[in-house]
Parts: C-alpha cells; structure tokens; sequence
C-alpha cells in the first residue's frame, strides 16, 4: 500500500474509468472484509487513502461516478421528503406467541396443516430494529423502503447506502435478475453506548434504547445525518424473487453471505416440538452475548413449499411466528447519586446501586444521564428502582417503585447536590438554553485536560507539532499537564522520556519529537488572536466566531469588557423580554387592563433599546457567526473566575494574542481603495486547492470579513467542487458566486 497518494491528474496517470472500478472492488473488498467478516487486512488510514483516492477521481471526472460507487456510503443531499413506494410483495407482520404453551400451539397447527409429525422448523434471534425491503435488479440496489403500511412504505434508499454492511451491488456470477430482500437496521450495543455516551457529554437527551435511535435514523431526511449513526443490518428473509430456485430458508441463510450480507446469527434447525422449545430456552441464554438488542425468536418452518401450502392470513403469514421473551427487569435499592465530570465538562449523575444480577452479569451502578431525566422518572435515593440493561449493555433505570419509597426521600437537585461547583475543580458549572446537562467551564479543569489539550493543539488551533491524541493522554496520565496551559512550562528533557506505551511496552516519545514540539509551542505563543480563542474551547465557538470575535476585538485582553457583545447580548435578553410580556402572548395573556398597559409602556421602552443596540451592532457590520448564543458563552468564560485565571495566567506566561485582521467598523477603519475586499462579508465552501484557511486569510488581509453561514448580508460566496447546499442558499439570495479562477482575478484586478 502506497504512503502518498499518487498523483490521479497527471500524464502519466491510469486511465479514470478503469482506475474507478478498480477502486471501487478494492474499496468495497476491504469494506466486506471489516464489518462482515471482522478480517480487516488493511489499516484505517491505508483504506482512508484508497477512499480518496477515488473521492479524487470521480470529483476530476463527474461522468464515471458509479450508482454503487462506495463513496456513496457517506450521504448526498438532503431529501425535501419521502416518496411512497409499494412493495413488490406485501411485507406482513408474524404473529406472537408469549409461552411456550402458544409456541407449542403453533408447532401444532403446522403439523395439522401439512399433515406431518416430524417438521423442520428454523429458530433465529428476533433483532429489534426496523425492517426493511431491499430490492436488487440485474444486482443493483434499485431502492429500499420501510415496512409502512404492508403494502406501501417510505423510499429510504439513499439512508440505506450509508450502511456500510449493505452491498450496494451483489456478485455478479451469483445475482438473479431480480430479489427482494427483508431484513432488519439496527443500531450494534457497542455503537448504541458510544452514541449516547457522546450525546451526554454534548448535553443532549440521551436516547431510549437502540431501536428508538435506529427509527430516528432511518426517518432522517438528510442522509449526511444517517451516515454518522452506527447502524447495521442483518438479511433474514426476501419477497421477490425470479431466476433464483431457493427450496429452504437453511439454503437462503447459506446464501446470504455469498451475496455480500450478514446473516443471522446463533440460527437452529430443529424437528420435534421438544427441541424446539428447547432451542427456545438455551436462545434465550445466547442471545445476550449477542452485539445487538434481541426482544425474541423467530420460528419459521424450512420448506418454501410447505410454506406456499400453508399460505397466510390477512396480516401475518401461516407459517412463522415470533416468540417474545419478557424483558429482563430486576428491583434493587439507589443507594446513592455520584456526579462523573466528563471530558468535555458535562455533569453526568450516576446511580449507586445495590448490587443485583440482570442480563448475565452484576450491575452495581447505572447512568441516570443528566438531571432532566431523573425528574422525569421522579429518581430518588432511598427508592426501590427497576434497573435493566439498555441495548444489553448500558445500565439503566427504568423506572421507581413509588411505593416502596421510605419517608423522606427528598426530590434531586444537582446544583444543590454539588454546592454550585464542579466536583473536579470547584469551578462554575452552567446549564445553557436548549440542553440538558450542567457544564463545568473551567478552562483548567483537570477532567477535561485531555480533550482541552487535544483541541488546543489541534491544527485549526494552535498547531502543535507532535502533540497528537496518544502524547496528549500521556502527557495527563502522567502527570506532565493538568491544563493545556502547563505545555509552556514543560521541560525538553523530561518530555523526551515520556512514555506513550505501557510499564510492560514502553515507548519514548524522544529527545527529537521533544524538541519539534517545545518549538511548536514557542512559535504558539506568537499565534494570532483567532487561533487562541479557537484553541481555549470556548463553548460555541468555532473557526468562524473565533475569526469574527478577532475582527472585533485588537487583544485578548479586549473581550472581558467587550462593547459589542454586550450589546448582542443585551438586545437577545431584551427580546426575549419583550416577547414574553407582550399584550398579545397569547401564552402569557395579561390578567387585567391595567397589567396590560403596563406591559404594553414596558414593551415600547424595550422597542426603543432594542432599536437603539441593533442600530450600534450594525455598525459593526458583526456576521451571523458572533451571534446572541456565542456572544454570551464568550462574555460568560473570560467574566467567570476560571476565565480571569486562564487570562492571568496566559499573561504571566508573556502572551499577548493580537487580532491580525482587526476591523471592527469596516466602513470606516479601513478605506476602500486600501483593502480591496473591506466592508465585504465571504462564506467559503467546497473543495478548494487549498485548505479553506489558506482563502479565509487572504480574504481577511484584504479586508474582508469570513461567515460560517450564507445570509441576506453576505456578499460572496467562494464556490469549490461539490459545494453542497450553501451554494443552492446563495443562487436563491442572489448571492455573487466566485470560484477559485474568479477570486484571484479579482485580488488580482485590485489597485
């Protein structure tokens, strides 16, 4: 495997259309490789290469992309809706059976039906997900739809292809002219409690189980969303099929990875109603060391013929049924409720159990996810709580047993609980509008050090060369920084003896890479302003807010008594004011006449300051990227404590971040004849011959000011390849679109 990509565009180079198909079997190889036979023969980074590779290819030569092209995988444009469309045969529901004196039943009535005693029936894990259809032609993936109605249900197609378990083609010695697969999308355990884990720590409702993630997934409207979810599928059946003698379900589950997908998993044939009720008993012990939700068993009798013979009801077919274990719940004692500082700052409480046995293992402790969710489930402690295991593999409290609650279990607050400070740091926790979770926003908090001194040396930020993940969490575990700050004061000696292994594999991070990053650290403190405010993580700011927070304000030292955004900040407060006691709140109706002219005097006073702010603001022509939000949460962090203590100490340390694209009133600071672009607003987007940074300083040299965000106020759009859909906003505002030959002729065209 090559370690610099080649160069795709040159003379020299293979010809596009066979190096594209080339691509796309070695991709898809590999992809087949790692997520359905865990036998992944290439690193992560050598398949990276090879995916843009091809990403290259088909950008150069639009033409040759393929409908199965794997680049597919990771979502087009955005979807208006979904289209209805009918299933080529009806996609029925099973029919369930609760016991196992129903399951026999069932057993019973196949027997009657056939007339035979001794029958093969097939027993698969029931996986909890969301069915759907996968119709392939001449081995293509024409469509997928969900299950709807039976008879029609939502095109999801596009949400399909980022599922890097689905074939987008099958092989083509093996694909019948047509076949219509029925399977299962579901979201694995593992990727379940890593989701939710991550939304946690964003301060976002944590979701309920697998199942309800995967539903939302699959209903996403933009694919680019679905493609982030870790979903997966499993083929267990089909509807549709010509050119294709299948005679039992063991022959089409033999089939199934043949044709690129997986398979169910723990599947038995059995041929007595003994056995089957056994297979029954022993699935229900397996199926938790599944990496999936299981909620039962698919029973399904094996002959396709006698299955014909059999036919089906209405709703469900004669022949399959879906036994349904109850879920596994067990009552034990909240002993206490402890409070985990994650790495980004969330405060997330957790339940301290009494030790109790669910799902194959001891769970003594379990996630109440943030504070929100406690109330809502009225946790206590001292309550009895229901605890089961969501996605067989998070902890999770269901619900309390209200009355088995002993007298004087008191209702939980976690300001209370914490006296207001974070129990990593004794810094100042805040809960922001619009999320769940309280948030220390101690910059030095010591259990955010490893994710503050990733993104503080990150390459947006301040670019440390060397310091990657792995330096990074050496450096906290062994004591070297608790802070991203304490990088300065590291010694070239101490850090070359680092060990990023273990005490049994050690590994010295070295006197050179020592040296590389002590140098890069130096070369930082010289960093403009716009690369300190993006490396202090401050919440809501990013690049874009970071660049216009630096137009605005000369110094760092300059923002804590910020003109600007206490004026952004001060005309948000203002309007909500005023939206909550207008006259006409229909939500907020005043009581009498005279409340009512009271609001309306104070309603026109608000107008008037309201007026009076906005008239300043545009003064400074601020972009949509320093909005109510990022003003508040930038005033908040360097007014706070922690934030005078992070500026103190950034100043011991003899840095003086300097804005180098200060122009806070355009118009004025800067004639045009001067700065070509001054007074002039640019978003940047596509694929450019160079990193966006590279333009976004180019344009702020010359006076111009870069939004994250098309609006009515921006002048240009800087348009690469597959701009995506701010190019689609600028064409509807009638926004003036550049491309990259347009935007040097025009710097260039300036006095």
């Amino acid at each position: 495997m090559p370690d610099q990509e080649p160069d795709l565009f040159s003379n020299n180079a293979p010809d596009a259309a066979t190096e594209i198909a080339r691509l796309s079997a070695e991709i898809t190889r590999h992809n087949q490789l790692y997520y359905q036979k865990a036998e992944p023969e290439i690193t992560d980074r050598e398949f990276d290469l090879l995916l843009r590779q091809l990403i290259a290819l088909e950008t150069a030569h639009p033409e040759l992309a393929r409908s199965d092209s794997p680049t597919r995988r990771v979502g087009g444009a955005p979807l208006e809706h979904f289209v209805q469309v009918r299933h080529l045969q009806p996609m029925m529901s099973l029919d369930n059976a609760f016991t196992e004196g129903e399951l026999a039943d069932f057993y019973r009535r196949l027997q009657k039906g056939l007339g035979q005693s001794d029958l093969t029936v097939t027993v698969e894990p029931k996986i909890d997900g969301v069915a759907v259809s996968l119709v392939y032609r001449d081995g293509k993936l024409e469509r997928a739809a969900t299950r709807g109605d039976g008879e029609t249900g939502d095109d999801i197609t596009e949400n399909v292809k980022t599922i890097r378990t689905v074939p987008l083609s099958l092989p083509a010695d093996l694909a019948p002219p047509l076949i219509e697969f029925r399977g299962e999308i579901f979201m694995p355990n593992e990727g379940f409690a890593k989701m939710n884990a991550e939304r946690d720590e964003a301060g976002l409702p944590a979701f309920v189980n697998p199942r309800n993630a995967t539903a939302g997934a699959v209903k996403q409207l933009d694919p680019r969303e679905v493609a982030k979810r870790p979903l997966d599928l499993i083929v267990h059946g089909f509807g549709a099929i010509e050119g294709l003698e299948v005679p039992t379900m063991s022959a089409f589950f033999d089939l199934i990875p043949k044709l690129g997908f997986r398979r169910p998993a723990l599947v038995r044939h059995v041929h007595t109603l003994d056995d089957l009720l056994q297979a029954i008993r022993d699935l229900d012990v397996e199926r938790h060391e599944l990496p999936f939700e299981t909620d039962g068993a698919v029973v399904k009798l094996d002959s396709r013929a006698s299955q014909a013979r059999l036919g089906s009801t209405s709703k469900a077919p004669r022949w399959a049924i879906a036994f349904k274990y109850p879920p596994e719940e067990k009552a034990t004692a909240l002993k206490a409720i402890t409070i985990q500082v994650g790495r980004t700052g969330v405060l997330t409480p957790v339940a301290e159990l009494e030790p109790v046995f669910v799902s194959g293992t001891t769970v003594a402790r379990a996630t109440l996810h943030n504070e929100d969710e406690i109330q809502r489930k009225d946790v206590r402690v001292g309550d009895t709580v229901i605890i089961m295991k969501a996605g067989e593999i998070i902890p999770a409290v269901v619900r309390v047993v209200p009355e088995k609650r002993p007298a004087g279990a008191e209702t939980f607050d976690l300001f209370a609980h914490v006296g207001g400070q974070c129990p990593s740091c004794g810094g100042p926790i805040v809960k922001e509008d619009g999320f769940v979770a309280w948030r220390c926003v101690n910059f030095e908090c010591p259990a955010q050090a490893v994710s503050k001194i990733k993104q503080f040396c990150s390459r947006k930020a301040l670019d440390i060369e060397a310091a990657g993940n792995v330096v990074a969490e050496a450096l906290v575990e062994k004591g070297f920084a608790r802070t991203p700050l304490d990088l300065f004061e590291l010694e070239e000696e101490a850090l070359g003896a680092l060990n990023l292994g273990t005490e049994e594999d050690p590994r010295r991070f070295g006197e050179k890479n020592a040296a590389k990053m002590l140098e890069a650290l130096e070369r930082a403190k010289a960093a403009p302003l716009h690369k300190w405010l993006f490396a202090l993580g401050i919440r809501h700011v990013g690049e874009s807010s970071a660049l216009e927070l630096a137009r605005l304000h000369e110094t760092l030292a300059d923002i804590p008594g910020s003109e600007v955004l206490k004026l952004i900040t001060d005309a948000a407060r203002f309007e909500a004011e005023q939206k909550e006691i207008s006259p006409r709140n229909k939500a907020n109706p005043p009581a009498n006449d005279m409340e009512k002219a009271g609001r309306q005097a104070r309603f026109d006073s608000l107008k008037e300051e309201i007026a009076t702010r906005r008239a300043r603001i545009a003064e400074f022509g601020v972009t949509p990227d320093v909005g109510p939000v990022a003003a508040a949460s930038t005033l908040a962090f360097f007014t706070s404590e922690a934030g005078r203590k992070t500026l103190a100490r950034i100043a011991d340390l003899g840095i003086t971040p300097k804005s180098t694209n200060f122009a806070p009133t355009p118009k004025a600071d800067a004639p045009t004849g001067e700065l070509p672009l001054a007074g002039t607003t640019w978003v940047i987007t596509g694929t450019l011959s160079q990193p966006r940074e590279h333009f976004a300083e180019r344009i702020q040299t010359a006076g111009g000011k870069v939004s994250g965000s098309i609006s009515k106020n921006t002048n240009y759009l800087l348009a690469g390849e597959s701009a995506g859909s701010k190019l689609t906003k600028a064409e509807a505002l009638g926004t003036l679109i550049l491309d990259e030959a347009a935007f040097d002729a025009l710097l260039a065209s300036a006095p």
